[in-house]
């Protein structure tokens, strides 16, 4: 199997783009699947590793290159696991701040015991749109939901994010120490000793 020196990334997302090649350094070539194409997939899956999959033969076939997707999101314990994979559109699709104050607002009379959450992120990578299989890495980050925002780093549900081991929140915490913790981190270092990169 020949190593891969350059793949797409099945993302629009700029930041993610950034984050995600500066975690894989200078062995691969990210190129954004922007490049190739505007259509983004319907994400119809029932599980985060299913949309990552989707997300990664898609756009393996717009650009004929080997393709990395990431689905990820938070599941809260006392939610049964939600917003899940509806983490980014929790709130209708009106953004970062309504999908935090709508989870603030659900857990309001859920005491700190019970507040358990951990961000989730699933890669998938194929190296071509039909490829049977696909190389599948998964990272947790357990913390617990706070009661109000703190924090002004990051995005999404960060400012809401306990994390226990630096008694802060997760938007409390500077970027370079959060690509070390996260989730995205702990699914990329799986990701990197799959594939056998040297710094891995």
């Amino acid at each position: 199997m020949k190593p891969i020196t350059e793949l797409v990334l099945a993302s629009h997302n700029a930041g993610k783009l950034k984050e995600l090649q500066a975690m894989l350094g200078s062995h691969i070539k990210v190129r954004a699947v922007s490049e190739f194409s505007s259509i983004e997939p319907e994400e119809t899956g029932l599980s985060f590793i299913e949309n990552a999959i989707l997300k990664a033969r898609h756009a393996a076939q717009v650009s004929g290159l080997p393709a990395l997707a990431d689905d990820s999101g938070l599941a809260v314990d006392a939610l049964g696991g939600a917003p899940g994979i509806y983490s980014a559109r929790y709130a209708d699709g009106q953004g970062d701040a309504a999908n935090n104050a709508k989870l603030l607002d659900v857990l309001k009379a859920v005491p700190d015991s019970e507040r358990g959450a951990q961000f989730v992120c699933a890669l998938a990578l194929v190296r071509h749109a039909a490829d049977p299989l696909p190389i599948l890495c998964e990272g947790l980050w357990h913390g617990r939901i706070l009661h109000e925002a703190r924090g002004a780093q990051g995005f999404g549900y960060d400012p809401l994010f306990w994390v226990a081991e630096r008694n802060c929140s997760s938007a409390e915490l500077p970027a370079a120490e959060k690509n070390q913790l996260s989730h995205r981190a702990r699914a990329m270092a799986l990701l990197k000793q799959r594939l056998g990169l040297a710094d891995a």
